[in-house]
């Protein structure tokens, strides 16, 4: 079999070129300017209201300008979390979590205080199925929030919810509003922000290039250590690390070419941060489109894709082959897949279903590790006779072309290679795959009942042995249905200055509100 392999020098010019522009933008020079820290933002913004955000930066920001009830801890101390708007927070019955805020909360714009009135309506708000929040599934463990005084409150559940703890109540999907202020602007807002009540306000944002945090006046909390953050806005991973040895930013992530260089020569004065990924990576294969509606064809394309070949060609080999959407540290995890690479049984495959001379189109995000997985894909497919067009999107038009709220194209989507943060539970890896995820983020139109029903029972069950037969089988369902191809938990890979102590919670972005100074 022919082996297919790509490196970072086949991008080094045009990414050299990316970051000399970055490193002309006025004002950008070193990364801790003073008082400002500047470190990159792998996407810009486009919507910052929890309830409806998407991006990477959308969630780092978000987490400077707004706040939730507890928080996440840095994943490397493993996974805790302490408590943050609330002073109080704790399980009163099975299904019962009461809370009280801190009396010193207050918004922006002179919406006076933080109250459990603003609790239960952003909570209500993104479970609510009239506002067709992709976050609503986080709430589905809850029924209610009970307002019983101006800064107190009761959760209510529907059933016992461990997973609720860390997968709901410190995301963004938990994330806090003023409901005076959101429902003054309309119900719901992008990148305007009606009110804050965080560490941090939106100072300036400049399009595609950068946006600035300043000091929130009206916070009362713990001072975070750098009174202003500066976010340059750099996509394209090679660019990032270039503009970080230029000293332009002081923290970034970096792909694992890079990483592969920095092993053998970091940068002066610098830390290389890695550890396993829950960042988890896949290929979807829209179930429902004609040309794969031949169980077959999807079989062929599963056997053909060899991912050893992806874990060289794009990752350096400092990846691993995934078994499955659930990483090897959580219940769950599978130990081999269904289908494992074989050219001769995909080619006869196709063969059985009478398909010669397929053409198909492989939508991918415009970073290099992608467009390099792609044209590894491309090579591959091609050795059974199927034609790959690899459309690499930026962010912003990416992440609509399989909503269904964006227009019609959810429909014809093809192949997409397709990658979420991973959560800390597995649940929040599965979830996505459920049939009320079909036209928002399950772009392989994967619909079966008896997954929904694993894991309604995978919520309910707290026996850990038991859980993890539950999420097995709802991993084998979906590689059973022809529509996935595993590719990989991404290893975490960045580089930071070691002036700057960088905060990485559970999904791998960013706390900056809890950066320090080395």
């Amino acid at each position: 079999m022919t082996r297919f392999m790509m490196n970072r020098r086949h991008f080094l010019s045009a990414s050299a070129a990316a970051a000399a522009a970055i490193s002309m933008r006025p004002g950008l020079s070193y990364a801790v300017e003073g008082d400002t820290l500047v470190i990159r933002g792998s996407s810009d913004i486009e919507i910052l209201d929890p309830a409806f955000m998407n991006g990477a930066l959308e969630e780092e920001v978000g987490r400077a300008i707004f706040v939730t009830l507890n928080r996440l801890g840095d994943i490397r101390d493993g996974i805790k979390w302490d408590l943050y708007a609330a002073k109080e927070l704790k399980q009163i019955s099975p299904t019962e979590i009461g809370f009280e805020l801190h009396d010193w909360l207050e918004w922006t714009g002179g919406h006076g205080k933080v109250t459990a009135e603003d609790v239960k309506f952003s909570f209500e708000r993104v479970k609510n199925p009239d506002n067709a929040s992709a976050w609503a599934y986080a709430f589905d463990a809850m029924e209610k929030v009970e307002v019983t005084g101006e800064r107190t409150g009761i959760i209510k559940l529907t059933a016992p919810s461990a997973p609720f703890w860390v997968t709901t109540l410190p995301y963004y999907m938990g994330r806090i509003v003023s409901r005076s202020a959101v429902e003054k602007a309309g119900g719901k807002f992008t990148t305007e922000v009606p009110a804050g009540c965080g560490p941090y306000v939106i100072e300036k944002w400049n399009l595609k290039q950068n946006l600035t945090l300043a000091p929130n006046p009206a916070w009362k909390g713990p001072a975070p250590a750098f009174p202003k953050i500066r976010f340059e806005i750099i996509t394209d991973d090679d660019s990032a690390a270039l503009a970080y040895e230029s000293k332009a930013i002081s923290y970034s992530r970096i792909s694992l070419n890079t990483l592969a260089t920095y092993v053998e020569k970091p940068p002066a004065d610098s830390e290389v941060i890695t550890m396993d990924g829950n960042r988890f990576q896949w290929i979807a294969i829209n179930i429902n489109n004609p040309k794969f509606k031949d169980e077959k064809v999807r079989r062929a394309i599963q056997y053909a894709i060899d991912v050893e070949q992806i874990m060289q060609g794009s990752f350096s080999g400092l990846a691993k082959a995934a078994t499955g959407v659930i990483p090897p540290s959580m219940p769950g995890h599978r130990n081999a897949i269904l289908y494992p690479a074989d050219l001769e049984k995909a080619q006869a495959l196709l063969a059985e279903a009478g398909v010669s001379d397929l053409a198909v189109e492989l939508i991918c995000q415009n970073d290099q590790t992608s467009q390099l997985t792609c044209q590894v894909v491309q090579a591959v497919l091609g050795q059974i006779g199927i034609t790959v067009d690899i459309k690499a999107l930026d962010d912003g038009v990416y992440w609509t072309v399989g909503d269904k709220n964006s227009g019609e194209t959810w429909k014809t989507l093809e192949l997409v290679l397709m990658n979420f943060a991973g959560g800390v539970d597995p649940s929040e890896n599965l979830t996505w795959f459920r049939p009320s995820q079909i036209g928002i983020y399950n772009w392989s139109q994967f619909d079966s009942p008896e997954f929904e029903k694993l894991y309604q029972q995978g919520m309910a069950e707290t026996d850990t042995t038991k859980r993890d037969v539950i999420y097995k089988k709802m991993q084998d369902l979906m590689e059973e249905s022809g529509g996935f191809v595993f590719v990989t938990h991404e290893t975490f890979a960045a580089v930071t200055n070691k002036a700057v102590k960088p905060f990485i919670i559970a999904d791998q972005n960013l706390d900056v509100t809890r950066f320090a100074k080395g």
